[in-house]
């Protein structure tokens, strides 16, 4: 008895990197979220090689009225930062943030993970239920793991959306200090604990709304 000849491939090959970029291309347009290459290759033929694919597409769009960016660890097709103010008239803004949920974004942005007891040993007052549950709501946060300490307390931190929000890939590239203040954006408050902590005073409504963190 003869043995079976040995199959010199597989069943299924991989389709043509060309084709897998068309692939690629289809997802991320008709994508409302950041996409990750998990998923690309979950929906793609067996064999496929979306890390590849995303970069020919990346190269293919440069210079061109949008661009493939990277959003944490996913992919999505975005307006070029030089065009935007040709959306302006599809921009709808919804509401503005209050200065305290404004604070409150940019601490756990900055460092996260962090506390909400943090959070307000940075701020100097205490943190609204109201404030938390609003950026939650956004998915501009979310929590995160909790901390190994007594009464292991939740963490929180800044969500892809977020990212996505202000075209960011991710939190360490957000501008730093020298650049908030040269922006007029950072006031040169005094450390924590140079002033009395507000002792049982909670967020107030600022109706001198600062448009750092506008929704678009």
């Amino acid at each position: 008895m003869t043995d079976a000849p040995e199959e010199t491939g597989t069943l299924f090959e991989a389709p043509p990197l060309a084709e897998q970029e068309r692939m690629v291309e289809a997802v991320l347009f008709a994508s409302a979220a950041p996409v990750t290459n998990a998923d690309l290759e979950a929906r793609m033929p067996h064999g496929s090689n979306a890390s590849q694919a995303v970069e020919l597409l990346q190269k293919r769009y440069e210079g061109r009225g949008v661009r493939v960016v990277k959003v944490g660890e996913a992919w999505a097709i975005r307006t070029a930062p030089d065009l935007g103010f040709l959306m302006q008239k599809e921009t709808v803004e919804t509401r503005k943030l209050s200065r305290a949920a404004i604070e409150t974004l940019a601490i756990v942005a900055y460092h996260q993970p962090c506390t909400r007891a943090e959070i307000e040993e940075i701020r100097g007052v205490s943190v609204s239920r109201g404030t938390i549950d609003q950026l939650l709501e956004m998915e501009w946060i979310r929590l995160g793991r909790r901390r190994m300490t007594p009464g292991r307390p939740v963490t929180f931190v800044v969500t892809p959306e977020f990212l996505d929000h202000f075209g960011l890939e991710n939190a360490r590239d957000l501008p730093g200090l020298k650049e908030l203040r040269a922006a007029g954006l950072l006031e040169n408050r005094p450390p924590p604990g140079a002033i009395p902590l507000g002792e049982g005073r909670e967020d107030e409504v600022d109706e001198d709304q600062t448009e750092l963190f506008e929704e678009e």
